[in-house]
């Protein structure tokens, strides 16, 4: 099917998901989450298609592969979102005019959303089910690859739309090539937001050639700044969870920050690291601390490029600064406002980063893996934006949707 035309009927698609209730789509979405663990050993056949062809060592590898342990963790995220009220149709606003016209506020569907992602063939569960829980039709761009498992969980989304009678076109699949990517985003009149989720490469390609609204989402360069007031203990923790425990995801660390007169406490809060083969780029400083405790054949001396890079793999920069105001300046340099951290038991400290620091999330003494739709219960996310229009942070369900007035009265006319 062109490309044009799968527009238009997920643009008429999206028309009718205004006449379905929220009984009818919490119906459609627990059956999905069923039919995705039903479904398991055929999508992971797909995924092993997609995983052939790409290098073990690439950074995109981890977010490519599925498992059985991941597709019951969307199934769950699926769930989750059915047991979430509706955003639809709340009242955020109402007043009556002086001549009697009652006027209301009202949250609605955006319509048609777009999302142009690479390697995360979760998305497509996750796009889904927020996007019909919030009545919005959607339209996905997916890579090349992950283009065979891209087309197996659409597969099975069809199948569980089609067996609740709704148009399958309530969700399509584009084909992975540039010239789709062309196509939907300049589709003006057919996809109302252009979601995208993958490298900084992608996003600002997005941003850059979109004829259609933007949400920017998924870069993180995160910073964890270990204050001269901070704990040691809780620093080493924070540290080796934000770093390893998904190293591919954009809420992992990039760049520890340390106050100088810390130094002597780095050993320590690198400790943990070596077990995972973190590969560190230090400064001057703190490669001198770290020479003869870290493993020498993943300590390496930091350049200009190892500090505002999202490794999106087990390695992280070390940054030393003489004061909080360095670690301030060097976070505001470099920070993408994705997550950032400080670690202090300093409540002034901790209050000034709070203020000071612009990011989406911004956390004391807490890992920056909580960037997450989930872990704020949110149910599953859309992607974390990092901007500052309409949404910010983990997206779920209240920023798929847009508002419109509601105007009744009794005749009124305007003299």
């Amino acid at each position: 099917m062109e490309v044009q035309q799968q527009l238009e009927l997920t643009l008429k698609a999206s028309r009718s998901l205004n006449l379905l209730t929220m009984d009818q789509i919490n119906a459609i979405l627990t059956d999905l989450a069923d039919a995705a663990v039903a479904n398991t050993d055929a999508v992971l056949a797909e995924n092993e298609k997609d995983l052939a062809r790409m290098s073990p060592d690439d950074p995109k590898y981890d977010r490519l592969r599925l498992t059985a342990e991941r597709i019951e963790g969307i199934a769950s995220d699926i769930r989750n979102v059915v047991g979430l009220p509706s955003p639809i149709g709340r009242v955020l606003s109402e007043t009556t005019r002086p001549n009697g016209m009652r006027i209301r506020k009202v949250s609605v569907a955006f319509g048609v959303i777009g999302i142009i992602y690479e390697a995360r063939p979760n998305v497509t569960f996750d796009v889904f089910s927020l996007c019909l829980k919030s009545g919005n039709a959607c339209v996905l761009k997916g890579g090349s690859d992950a283009i065979d498992s891209n087309t197996a969980i659409v597969k099975v989304i069809h199948s569980v739309l089609e067996k609740h009678g709704i148009d399958k076109n309530t969700l399509a699949l584009l084909p992975a090539d540039r010239e789709a990517t062309a196509q939907i985003l300049n589709a003006r009149g057919f996809v109302d937001l252009i979601i995208p989720r993958g490298s900084q490469g992608l996003i600002e390609f997005v941003r850059k050639n979109a004829t259609i609204p933007v949400i920017e989402t998924g870069a993180g360069i995160c910073h964890t700044y270990f204050d001269e007031f901070g704990d040691t203990t809780k620093g080493k923790e924070i540290v080796y969870n934000s770093k390893t425990r998904r190293p591919s995801v954009c809420n992992s660390l990039d760049c520890l920050v340390i106050h100088e007169s810390r130094l002597a406490d780095l050993p320590e809060i690198c400790s943990e690291l070596p077990k995972s083969n973190v590969v560190v780029y230090a400064d001057e400083l703190a490669y001198n601390t770290l020479d003869g405790t870290y493993p020498s054949t993943l300590l390496e001396w930091a350049t200009d490029e190892s500090f505002g890079t999202e490794f999106l793999d087990y390695k992280m920069a070390i940054k030393t600064v003489s004061s909080f105001d360095e670690a301030l300046d060097h976070i505001a340099t470099f920070s993408s406002k994705h997550s950032e951290c400080i670690v202090t038991e300093d409540e002034q400290r901790r209050d000034l980063f709070r203020k000071l620091v612009d990011a989406s999330s911004v956390y004391c003494n807490v890992s920056t893996a909580f960037t997450d739709g989930a872990q704020f219960g949110l149910g599953a996310e859309i992607g974390i934006s990092t901007q500052k229009l309409h949404a910010r942070g983990p997206m779920a369900l209240e920023e798929l949707t847009s508002y419109k007035w509601l105007i009744d009265g009794d005749g009124q006319i305007r003299p």
